[in-house]
């Protein structure tokens, strides 16, 4: 069915969006996966965490848009590798407190110069003006 009431696929935003995502993620994913052994949802756990301090696993949700069984399982796999410890709530047994362990610090330490790294190496491929408006654009479009 082309030309289906001149609908461009190309030009369509949420799909240069996502095409753009995981293009740019590619690299990325090969240091966090090849050197840690972690996946996508684990290291985006493994950085709130590094970032924010003790959470929960509904502040990490409420923050980085995961669902809650991606986030059940992303802390079980940091627990499995010792990178992350949990903490019941003295108030509430429902709730746990996740933290880094020393070890998960490390991890982040190590990944966050790699990220920062790889942020501007993706940042380059732009002029300043370009830069400036990309990152504002796509934090009006992520809220």
């Amino acid at each position: 069915m082309p030309n289906a009431e001149n609908f461009d696929l190309a030009s369509f935003l949420p799909y240069l969006l996502n095409r753009a995502a995981e293009e740019s993620s590619v690299e990325f994913a090969r240091i966090y996966k090849d050197r840690y052994g972690l996946l996508r949802t684990e290291w985006r756990v493994l950085f709130h965490l590094g970032q924010h301090g003790e959470m929960t696993a509904t502040d990490i949700g409420r923050l980085s848009r995961i669902h809650k069984t991606k986030i059940s399982r992303a802390v079980a796999g940091l627990q499995k590798r010792r990178y992350l410890r949990k903490t019941p709530s003295s108030q509430d047994r429902r709730r746990e407190f996740l933290s880094l362990t020393d070890q998960g610090v490390q991890v982040f330490k190590a990944l966050n110069k790699e990220a920062q790294s790889y942020n501007q190496r993706l940042l380059a491929r732009f002029t300043p003006k370009e830069q400036a408006a990309l990152l504002l654009s796509l934090k009006k479009l992520g809220g």
